[in-house]
């Protein structure tokens, strides 16, 4: 980064003394956009750092020491980019900036410090030891394991957890970490195949290292222990048997992909040291690393445990869902099961058994479908597992008894009571008839929405709106009240349904208040969306017709969970409201991390307007990143005076279009352009901001406008301030003007005469990073005229959706956070009024003329008839 600084110095030095090259010009250009470019990619990082935080908070899933510390590193790491890259994008105007977020951090990193941990020493922990208190030793599947076995008191196979300490010994003895990174050293993130050979080298390296000799016995001495503690289990003369199962720090969470690493069935005693290295070599598949590079996730956070049960020789094997998996609605149990070992109960092998069961008293199966099961998987004596056909008079028999469900189900309402939440269970039949428990984790509803939208609706209320994004799920009942402006804000009524445009931080005023949320546009992960996970409110984003047929102060029920949206009270999504209370809370992690969140979360800036909206003010990083997050507009927006003082190298369009543009591409913006070429055409346009706003540019309705009419004594008011007055030389602007793009970015420069408008927008796929801002200023009238022209092209603005601020004659606006296509349609409009207003300072002769003018722009009609202006 210093050298890449430096570099930037040299050439802005070059400039200030001689004629800058055109390749000089465009290394300029595209610095500053790559700059911008990383900003904004920091931003929506952090922002799902914080969603994340704000899903731990709610205190429903298992998570240690590492999990905090890796993701206050990566928060500050992302903070640290964003001003930085501020910095360099404003030459150096906001040093301040780097003094909070060393504040901030010294306040994160005292948060953190006086939590002692208890380190465990030992290799191998019995898992009657094992508990979620342990989950940075074992993982989260051991530790839930453990938990079940412990204090749920539910069977489980006996087995030892191989700890991290173990992990941590195995690489230090055989130095691998520092080969590892040697191999990182020479991945290139954007080229796979740099990827793909580093992964295939470091896990040939730790398949070809020997374990320290004192971890190798303690393995060995565990599976002694499982040995003599199965014994009477076991066949005569059967020799012991275990299954070995990745158990990552964060597997099965948002740090790693779930099911990424590997399981082992079928392991015999002389297999079990080859085989813990191949789990452990499995950290690194290439998914591995592209997925930690690519969310800034160190390797030391996710250390490899594993998971070593006693092999069971299953009669059945299959997954239970405590609630219904598609359906939220309906809370009942779904049990699924195949004869053999568990995996082709999820792999899609064969279609299982299935059985859907009522919680109520006895657990009656409410229905039951049985299919036909040609095969199963069962432990091949030689090792492993292998494939054989299940007996003709099986296959078509339920693999459970009414009894056996019937204690399945009630397995599954006891591990959803005791970590409150719907749970995924895997489960076990042996040959003894024993049901055993294989493994829980959080059934997460909120990651079947898509699923829950296909669900029959509920019969009998009508359903106002469907589809949007779940920012937070849930269901909110209450009174439907539209938020338009900071006084509906002021006056919210306690229970009531929040209704608006377009998400904003500053709901945060209303949070305890509303029982849901519901919005034209929004992202789940833009800042108000974090907001409203953190108070727990139902949210419903981007459902785009919001506003529009949910009728003010009617009753409706929000289901955050489907997507839905229902008018009156509907009594059987009521049902679907969890208990939230945190299943963590009270433990020295969970308030470890409230402490941390507090300097991470919250956001307290939420005005741009305020004089509070300060450096001094930021008591988050979350408000951090707000502040540099919009400071960075301003600084991209004035880009285009750069393009006015230094346009060399620009290409000039060939096009229908009242203005002399020319085009400076940083990259992706232009196609089909010969080299040498001095001009481009509109064919050549690949920019998609750009081409939008000129397809409004050339609109038929304006090529096709007659000559605009002449008001006399607006042109006698325009003659006479140019006469009679001597406008600063810094109000003349030059006459071209120009375009800045990328195949997603565009910063648009018009100076024509005493006309002045600049626009900066990036439309994208992730709508968290999509904008427009637009400035206009001058004129060649008097200061009521000029006042009059940008107050109407304020009205059509805000007729669009904008945020506008008018001072004197000049009209600033802005529109962020909305898809891609809704950005390009603006755009498109914006190209319409650039063309429509042109000249428009001698027609602006009364006030009726502001009102009418924008009415008839926004009606479609583009003539200006003398008489919308005489009123």
């Amino acid at each position: 980064m210093v050298e890449t600084l430096n570099l930037f110095r040299q050439i802005l030095k070059k400039w200030r003394t001689r004629k800058a090259a055109p390749r000089e010009v465009s290394e300029v250009f595209r610095f500053k956009y790559t700059c911008f470019r990383d900003l904004l990619d920091s931003n929506s990082q952090l922002l799902a750092i914080i969603s994340d935080l704000e899903e731990k908070l709610q205190g429903r899933q298992v998570f240690g020491m590492a999990y905090i510390r890796s993701q206050a590193t990566r928060a500050s790491f992302h903070a640290f980019r964003m001003v930085k890259s501020l910095d360099v994008l404003s030459g150096h105007k906001y040093p301040i900036l780097y003094s909070v977020l060393a504040t901030l951090n010294e306040q994160i990193k005292a948060a953190l410090g006086p939590k002692k941990e208890i380190r465990v020493t030992e290799y191998t922990l019995s898992f009657d030891q094992v508990t979620k208190d342990m989950v940075d030793w074992v993982g989260g599947k051991s530790a839930n394991l453990g938990e079940v076995r412990n204090r749920v008191g539910l069977p489980t196979p006996p087995g030892f957890a191989i700890t991290t300490r173990a992990f941590e010994a195995f690489l230090g003895h055989n130095e691998l970490l520092d080969e590892i990174n040697k191999r990182k050293m020479e991945i290139d993130p954007r080229d796979p195949e740099t990827i793909e050979k580093a992964s295939r080298d470091i896990q040939a390296l730790i398949l070809a290292a020997p374990l320290p000799p004192e971890l190798e016995l303690a393995l060995y001495r565990a599976f002694e222990r499982l040995e003599a503690e199965t014994r009477a289990q076991r066949p005569s003369g059967a020799a012991l048997r275990v299954s070995l199962r990745s158990s990552a720090i964060g597997e099965d969470s948002d740090l790693s992909f779930a099911g990424q690493y590997l399981t082992r069935l079928n392991v015999s005693e002389d297999r079990l040291i080859y085989a813990y290295k191949e789990i452990v070599a499995s950290l690194y598949t290439a998914r591995g690393i592209a997925y930690r590079l690519q969310k800034g996730i160190r390797d030391e956070d996710v250390p490899m445990s594993v998971a070593c049960l006693a092999m069971v020789d299953s009669l059945a094997s299959g997954v239970i869902y405590s609630r219904h998996p598609f359906n939220p609605l309906v809370d009942h149990l779904v049990i699924t099961a195949v004869w053999g070992l568990g995996p082709y109960a999820v792999d899609g092998t064969i279609s299982p058994d299935r059985y859907e069961v009522a919680k109520t008293p006895g657990f009656p199966v409410l229905e039951a479908h049985i299919s036909i099961k040609p095969v199963q998987l069962v432990a091949d004596p030689a090792g492993d597992t292998k494939e054989i056909p299940v007996p003709p008079e099986d296959r078509e028999r339920p693999c459970l008894s009414p009894e056996q469900i019937r204690i399945l189900a009630e397995y599954a309402v006891k591990l959803e009571e005791h970590f409150r939440c719907p749970q995924d269970i895997e489960w076990s039949l042996d040959r003894d008839g024993r049901l055993l428990v294989l493994q829980t984790r959080s059934l997460h509803l909120e990651r079947h929405v898509r699923e829950a939208r296909r669900m029959p609706r509920v019969e009998g209320f009508e359903v106002l709106l469907e589809g949007g994004e779940v920012a937070f799920p849930g269901v909110g009942v209450g009174p439907a009240y539209h938020v338009t402006s900071d006084e509906d804000l002021l006056h919210f009524p306690e229970g009531a349904v929040l209704v608006a445009g377009h998400s904003s931080p500053k709901f945060v005023l209303v949070m305890d208040k509303t029982q849901a949320i519901v919005t034209d546009a929004g992202s789940a992960a833009g800042h108000m969306a974090a907001v409203a996970r953190e108070f727990g409110v139902p949210s419903l984003l981007g459902t785009g017709v919001a506003t529009k047929v949910i009728p003010p102060e009617a009753e409706i029920t929000v289901d955050a969970y489907s997507g839905r949206v229902y008018r009156g009270r509907v009594p059987q999504l009521q049902a679907l409201a969890e208990d939230r209370t945190p299943h963590m809370q009270g433990t020295p992690v969970y308030q470890t991390l409230r402490q941390v969140a507090e300097y991470i979360v919250p956001l307290h800036l939420v005005d741009p307007k305020a004089k509070e909206f300060a450096p001094e003010n930021c008591r988050s990083l979350h408000d951090l990143a707000r502040l540099v997050h919009e400071y960075s507009y301003d600084e991209m927006f004035k880009i285009s005076d750069l393009a006015a003082d230094r346009g060399e190298g620009a290409l000039k369009l060939d096009a229908p279009i009242p203005l002399d543009l020319y085009i400076i591409d940083l990259g992706g913006g232009l196609t089909g352009v010969p080299p040498g070429a001095t001009k481009v055409t509109m064919e050549n346009i690949a920019s998609v901001p750009l081409k939008a706003l000129l397809k409004g540019m050339t609109h038929d309705a304006l090529q096709a406008m007659e000559p605009r009419p002449v008001e006399f004594s607006g042109l006698w008011a325009v003659m006479r301030e140019q006469m009679l007055s001597t406008p600063p030389l810094e109000e003349r602007f030059g006459e071209k003007s120009y375009a800045i793009i990328s195949d997603k970015y565009l910063n648009f420069s018009s100076r024509v005469g005493y006309h002045y408008s600049v626009l900066d927008a990036y439309a994208g796929a992730t709508v968290n990073k999509n904008y427009i801002t637009f400035s206009f200023k001058g004129g060649a009238a008097d200061d009521i005229r000029r006042n009059r022209r940008v107050r109407a092209i304020a009205i059509v603005l805000m007729g669009l959706d904008f945020s506008v601020d008018v001072k004197g004659d000049r009209v600033d606006a802005r529109l962020q956070k909305y898809p891609a296509d809704v950005i390009t349609e603006k755009l498109e409009l914006i190209g319409r009024l650039l063309v429509y207003t042109r000249q428009m300072d001698m027609l602006m002769a009364s006030e009726v003329s502001v009102e009418a003018v924008a009415r008839s722009f926004l009606a479609g009609n583009y003539r200006l008839d003398m008489e919308v202006f005489q009123g």
